[in-house]
C-alpha cells in the first residue's frame, strides 16, 4: 500500500516542462487515475514533438504531483491529458496545470481549446467549466475499457480580453505560489 502524500497548506507548486526524468512519476500517477494508462513510449513520443505539443508537470519540491498535455493545430489547442495524484486532489493543482496549458496555447496563437472528458467525471467537468469549456458533443463509447462516453468540450475566443480576465480571476483564487519555469521543452 502506498503511503499517502503530505497535505500542505497554501501549497507552493512548480510547473515545468515534462522531461524523460519525470516519466516514472508520471506513469505512477497515470496508473492510479486512468483505467487504461498511457505507455512510457507514448509519453516519450509526445514530449518529442516540441513544435506542436506542450507537456508539463507540477511539482511540490522534487515530487511530481500532476501533469498535463496540449496539442496545437493551427488556431486550436487540444488538452490531451490532465491528471493529479489522488492524494493531492483539492489543492488547486489541476487549476494551475490547466491555466498553464491554456496560457501556453494562447501564447502560441490558439483561439479555441477543446478536450474530451469522461461523462462520469463530474469533478473534472466542473474544473473545465470554470475555464469556460462547454459541452459540444458526445463521443459514444470513447473509452474502450468500459465503453463510457466522452463529453467533448470547447471554449472559443480564448485570445480575447474577456478570457484573459477569466484567467486572472481563476489565478486570484489560487492559494500558494505557482512558479512556472522551463516550458520550452529544450
Amino acid at each position: 500500500m502506498e503511503q499517502s502524500l503530505p497535505r500542505v497548506d497554501s501549497t507552493d507548486i512548480t510547473i515545468t516542462a515534462m522531461r524523460r526524468r519525470h516519466l516514472r512519476s508520471v506513469l505512477k500517477i497515470e496508473a492510479q487515475v486512468y483505467p487504461r494508462p498511457w505507455s512510457i513510449g507514448l509519453f516519450n513520443s509526445e514530449i518529442g514533438y516540441r513544435e506542436s505539443r506542450r507537456y508539463i508537470v507540477a511539482r511540490v519540491g522534487t515530487r511530481v504531483v500532476g501533469y498535463g498535455g496540449l496539442l496545437l493545430v493551427l488556431d486550436d489547442g487540444h488538452i490531451t491529458t490532465l491528471a493529479v495524484h489522488p492524494a493531492w486532489h483539492r489543492q488547486q493543482i489541476g487549476t494551475r496545470l490547466l491555466h498553464c496549458l491554456t496560457s501556453a496555447a494562447i501564447d502560441q496563437g490558439a483561439k479555441n481549446l477543446t478536450l474530451e472528458v469522461r461523462a462520469s467525471n463530474h469533478a473534472a467537468q466542473g474544473l473545465y467549466r470554470a475555464f469556460g469549456f462547454a459541452p459540444a458533443g458526445i463521443r459514444k463509447g470513447y473509452y474502450p475499457e468500459n465503453k463510457e462516453d466522452a463529453i467533448v468540450m470547447w471554449v472559443s475566443d480564448v485570445d480575447t480580453d474577456d478570457y484573459a480576465a477569466r484567467l486572472a480571476r481563476l489565478t486570484a483564487g489560487v492559494t500558494g505560489a505557482t512558479v512556472v519555469e522551463e516550458l520550452d521543452h529544450r
